[in-house]
């Protein structure tokens, strides 16, 4: 894990409390230490609080799908995360990979048919629901979410 100054997160101002900016490489192993470091630092602040277990699991979710899906475990790739935080327009978390991207309404509903008996295929959802804005960005190789 090292610090990474060429990712830009929206949350580009005075205003900020926290910026930090991550590069990890894509190696399940490397999900926890990351993780860990983002909640020990967001925890002692506002925009963290009371908030931890669902930035948590957001967070791992998102790093684990840029590691299989986006970087298909390649170790050798690199995974970006930016995190920004102020009072005003809470945190913010950008996890980019450097994958080929994936359209997100083409992912089956969890929640219908035989989707509820699969192994997989609830990150998205739980992103989804565990966040209050998401969006994907650059073909679906970045996704942003927004904690208020």
């Amino acid at each position: 894990m090292s610090a990474d100054n060429t990712s830009r997160c929206e949350f580009d101002s005075d205003e900020l409390i926290l910026r930090l900016d991550l590069t990890l490489s894509a190696d399940v192993n490397e999900i926890d230490p990351v993780v860990q470091r983002i909640l020990a630092i967001v925890s002692t602040l506002e925009c963290g609080s009371g908030k931890g277990f669902e930035i948590e699991t957001a967070l791992r979710e998102a790093l684990a799908n840029a590691v299989v899906h986006g970087c298909k475990g390649d170790p050798g790739k690199k995974i970006q995360v930016a995190v920004g935080c102020d009072e005003a327009r809470g945190m913010l978390i950008v996890v980019r990979d450097p994958g080929t991207g994936f359209d997100p309404h083409a992912i089956p509903s969890p929640t219908q048919g035989q989707n509820l008996y699969r192994s997989h295929g609830r990150g998205i959802y739980l992103i989804n629901e565990l966040m209050d804005e998401v969006r994907f960005e650059k073909g679906g190789t970045e996704i942003w979410m927004r904690k208020l």
